[in-house]
């Protein structure tokens, strides 16, 4: 059912514009810069779970990486309180690298040369029960963007079939209509995750160049799309690691720094979550990875990603200021930090993962033929880092004294 209500406020992208988190990002660094442990000190004392800007920001400030322990212990006491000692699976199934956007960062970007593959449905259902077989009762179907190839009643048809194999269906895919998200509510399919990617103006711009994709205000406002729906869950997140690149010899100015993106980052959600009680929010934390072929932000930047300590301390200054949301950790990372971090505030994990279609039921073994590249390496959009299977992830998730979900609820809890 769309949801009819009216809100009182502004919207996100006068929020961001009042408070200069979409275009000034180098007054905020300043006040970061100049934050005290005296401030960190005062915002760890404050009740956990509360979200203030203020408050953030002393948590994500330069100040606080000395505060990290004492972070660490009240975001794992406020997870345990709130979901737990439980840690949600899920899967990817990626449909199509078919695209129309030149996002500079991404493997799928249109200018790329290579085979493109999209799954018929009947190949789509294979690679599903492969999925289902692991033990996994919650799928993401994720598909590059080009809604002729992989359009709305594509997705409702799939959709419909799976409903009986998964109790939770999300999709991270192109943009789109209210009407068009209740569609694919009423087929089965329950969350959208959408990232902006990067809320500073100039610096998306820049990084994405031509293509649906390349409006800022219209994937902005497309979470509230989502939740105007009726979907369940809105997943949020930045890509951590794209910086400023010189374009005619010109430094651009824009910059998307990570700690000024988790505070524009953490605006959208406070603001989702005031105005669309019925869906919950969640924060992913993609680091940029490594894509064939190789994107021109992602070759040669490896020093300027995110380290383990700030993305640590990101994720803890989310916990800590959104008791309720899941904090979300794909494939992208290395094993041994993601086992690091089941004691940190994670929430879900994906687990033997394939970016691209077709992956899961491609035999990877046997070496290819000279000459030759298999479709799953030159058609993935970024290279995982964590190659261990399901089972091996279950293991190590119950290791850590946590216990591995695959179905975190049925399909009915969500009917009206």
């Amino acid at each position: 059912m769309i949801s009819t209500r009216k809100y009182l406020g502004p919207d996100i992208k006068t929020i961001l514009a009042e408070k200069g988190l979409d275009s000034n990002g180098r007054l905020w660094r300043d006040r970061l810069e100049n934050t005290s442990g005296r401030e960190v000190e005062r915002a760890l004392a404050c009740a956990t779970g509360s979200y203030s800007l203020e408050k953030l920001l002393a948590f994500i400030s330069p100040a606080a990486e000395d505060y990290l322990e004492e972070m660490a212990q009240l975001a794992r006491q406020l997870t345990v309180q709130r979901f737990g000692r439980t840690i949600r699976l899920y899967a990817p199934l990626y449909l199509s690298n078919f695209c129309v956007n030149s996002c500079r960062y991404c493997g799928f970007n249109r200018e790329n040369k290579f085979k493109r593959t999209r799954l018929t449905i009947e190949q789509a259902l294979t690679e599903a029960d492969i999925i289902a077989a692991e033990g996994f009762r919650d799928i993401l179907l994720v598909s590059s963007e080009d809604r002729k190839i992989v359009s709305i009643e594509y997705l409702t048809e799939l959709a419909k079939k799976l409903r009986s194999k998964f109790s939770s269906i999300s999709i991270e895919v192109y943009q789109m209509g209210v009407a068009e998200y209740a569609k694919l509510f009423e087929a089965g399919i329950k969350g959208v995750t959408v990232y902006q990617e990067t809320y500073d103006r100039e610096a998306y711009a820049y990084y994405h160049p031509a293509g649906p994709k390349s409006d800022y205000d219209n994937r902005l406002d497309t979470p509230d799309r989502v939740a105007a729906a009726g979907m369940r869950e809105i997943g949020l997140g930045v890509l951590l690691g794209l910086v400023p690149l010189e374009v005619d010899g010109l430094l651009l100015t824009g910059q998307a720094d990570w700690r000024v993106e988790t505070l524009a980052l953490a605006e959208h959600a406070h603001y989702l979550v005031k105005r669309y009680w019925r869906s919950r929010v969640s924060f992913s934390f993609p680091r940029l990875r490594p894509a064939y072929p190789a994107p021109e932000a992602v070759a040669g930047q490896s020093k300027h990603l995110l380290s383990d300590k700030n993305l640590v301390q990101m994720m803890m200054a989310l916990r800590l200021c959104f008791a309720d949301a899941g904090l979300v950790l794909s494939t992208r990372e290395r094993a041994e930090l993601r086992d690091r971090l089941i004691k940190l505030g994670t929430t879900k994990m994906s687990a033997g993962s394939k970016t691209c279609p077709g992956g899961y039921s491609e035999q990877t073994d046997a070496p290819p033929k000279a000459g030759m590249i298999r479709p799953c390496v030159a058609g993935r959009q970024f290279e995982i880092d964590d190659s261990r299977s399901p089972a091996q992830v279950a293991a190590m998730i119950r290791a850590q004294g946590a216990e591995p979900v695959w179905k975190d609820w049925d399909s009915a809890f969500d009917e009206d």
